[in-house]
């Protein structure tokens, strides 16, 4: 064979392995997981290539789009936002966000990460203007939910699901920051404030209802002591009554069961007994005009007795 001749052969064997090895190249495509590429025909959208290998028509179709299917974080910048009270306070946050439909992200809008981005600050800035600064602070979950459903009213036709949205940072003014430590230290001292005066008022009361159990321990206590006095002075004067009675009977049985004599012989007893204690107790001593008439005391005594037991035999 003319060396000229191989030469021509070997350069078109070595195109045509190049033409066949770029067709391959242009044709098999291998989609990795949780991804999707969007194939155009011609310029116009043809299908779309889930996860796996495929084979493409060599110089007709082509990936116009790649998309992944991941959740995607999207940091939302800070900015200013005028609460409803006319307070400028700094908010920025976290949009979290997965592709659905990769074709309607392609072709819905030309950068839906951005358009999300945007669209969040601006309905933000629409719920913040509806709550005091205070709220702000407090219904963050509120917020959050309301930015989350704006998002995803608007991203639906983009093929996006906006999954939440997170609050980072609210930065007042430097001035509300000031007033509201202000308010704050004020409502502290408040409620300590507060405290301590509830604190004194149930240590007076405790010290009250402890001084009224103690009157009342106190006064249960004396009307115990009375009550033992009185049921000792009446035990006494029982007992007493009782050893006179018996001894009367006694002295009565050794006079030959005579009462009448007994009671002679006590009352005669009783009278010597207190005139000699009269005569003790000073150094003047009243003798009584009748002091000879002890006897006839006694037999006035007797007479009485007597009289008693003959109304009690004529009862009987």
């Amino acid at each position: 064979m003319d060396p000229i001749e191989f030469l021509s052969s070997s350069g078109w064997l070595f195109l045509l392995v190049v033409l066949v090895v770029i067709t391959l190249i242009k044709t098999a495509v291998v989609v990795p997981n949780q991804t999707a590429y969007v194939v155009e025909r011609l310029g116009k959208f043809h299908k779309v290539l889930s996860a796996g290998f495929h084979i493409l028509v060599p110089f007709i179709d082509r990936c116009a789009y790649r998309r992944s299917l991941k959740e995607q974080v999207l940091d939302v910048p800070k900015q200013t936002c005028i609460t409803r009270d006319n307070v400028s306070v700094d908010i920025d946050g976290v949009l979290y966000l997965q592709v659905i439909t990769p074709e309607k992200s392609a072709y819905g809008i030309s950068d839906y990460e951005w358009g999300a981005i945007q669209l969040a600050q601006t309905s933000l800035r629409s719920v913040i203007g509806k709550l005091e600064l205070d709220k702000t602070f407090e219904e963050r979950t509120r917020i959050n939910q309301e930015v989350v459903e704006a998002l995803d009213a608007a991203t639906a036709p983009w093929g996006v699901k906006v999954l939440r949205y997170e609050i980072r940072d609210i930065t007042p003014p430097a001035t509300v920051m000031e007033a509201m430590e202000k308010q704050m230290r004020a409502e502290r001292e408040k409620r300590a404030t507060i405290a301590e005066s509830e604190g004194e008022m149930q240590s007076q009361i405790n010290r009250a209802e402890g001084a009224k159990k103690a009157a009342i321990a106190e006064s249960e206590g004396r009307k115990q002591a009375m009550i033992n006095q009185a049921e000792g002075e009446a035990a006494q004067i029982r007992t007493v009554a009782t050893a006179t009675a018996e001894g009367l009977r006694i002295v009565g049985e050794q006079l030959g069961n005579d009462a009448v004599a007994a009671a002679q012989l006590r009352l005669a007893e009783a009278y010597i007994s207190e005139f000699g204690n009269l005569a003790k107790t000073g150094n003047t001593l009243i003798i009584p005009a009748g002091v000879a008439d002890a006897a006839g005391m006694v037999a006035a005594v007797s007479r009485i007795i007597k009289q008693g037991q003959g109304l009690d035999s004529k009862k009987a």
